[in-house]
């Protein structure tokens, strides 16, 4: 697990069905909440659907390149025909059931990715598949209940990239209590190191610190898009 890096480049090795199930068999062992197993996988094998996958996720070379194009999906609509099954109707603007379609659709994935990986696979996760979220779901039939979440492309790496580093333990931990003073020694040591790492890679040198990286990434609205198309999927339709 410490090993993991983004992977950008894949051989023109393919990954057979019977070994992609096997991956979905072992991802579906994840935790999840209420055992709701909130999620679905878009396996993209068409390659005009690729294409404009690629286009409209601003990634084109991933998900032409990988052998596995994915879509994972969090997905309530199952749980609904269930829930209607049982002579009932589903509550799905209720903001605890869209929190658990998407944290158990993440540990799905993540498990999914720690899978492949054991099996010298990379994987590359795809945030841009929320970048025209209506348009994706259009283009698979997502029906009501099922949003795009994010994508992932796997394949076996054409090579090994360096591993990040990750904040220190004593960042994340907190015993007792929030302790936000402690970060101002911390961040100047992690961007130090970050910076170093950043300049001593071997692909894409920069310049550049952690901090900055967070600056540029949260100091301005993103995908202001999301909540609406989220609405229009059935999802938190009583929030404004």
């Amino acid at each position: 697990m410490k090993s993991h890096t983004t992977v950008r480049k894949y051989t023109d090795e393919p990954i057979l069905d019977e070994v992609f199930h096997q991956l979905i068999e072992a991802a579906q062992h994840a935790a999840s909440s209420n055992f709701v197993q909130a999620y679905s996988v878009i396996q993209v094998k068409d390659e005009k659907k690729k294409e404009q996958l690629g286009v409209l996720s601003r990634n084109e070379f991933q998900f032409s390149t990988a052998a596995l194009s994915l879509i994972f999906c969090a997905d309530l609509q199952r749980a609904k025909q269930a829930v209607e099954l049982q002579g009932k109707e589903i509550q799905g603007d209720n903001l605890e059931n869209y929190t658990v379609a998407t944290i158990d659709t993440a540990l799905f994935g993540q498990n999914f990715a720690i899978a492949a990986e054991s099996m010298g696979y990379g994987i590359c996760y795809i945030g841009g598949v929320r970048n025209n979220p209506k348009e994706i779901s259009e283009l698979f039939g997502l029906p009501e209940y099922v949003i795009p979440l994010f994508g992932m492309t796997v394949g076996v790496p054409m090579k090994h990239n360096e591993v990040k580093p990750r904040l220190p333990v004593e960042a994340i931990v907190h015993e007792d209590g929030y302790d936000t003073e402690k970060y101002v020694d911390q961040l100047k040591a992690y961007d130090e190191l970050t910076k170093a790492y950043y300049m001593r890679r071997t692909n894409n040198k920069k310049d550049f610190t952690w901090s900055e990286t967070m600056k540029d990434y949260l100091s301005t609205e993103k995908r202001a898009h999301l909540l609406e198309f989220v609405q229009s999927q059935g999802f938190l339709n009583t929030l404004k």
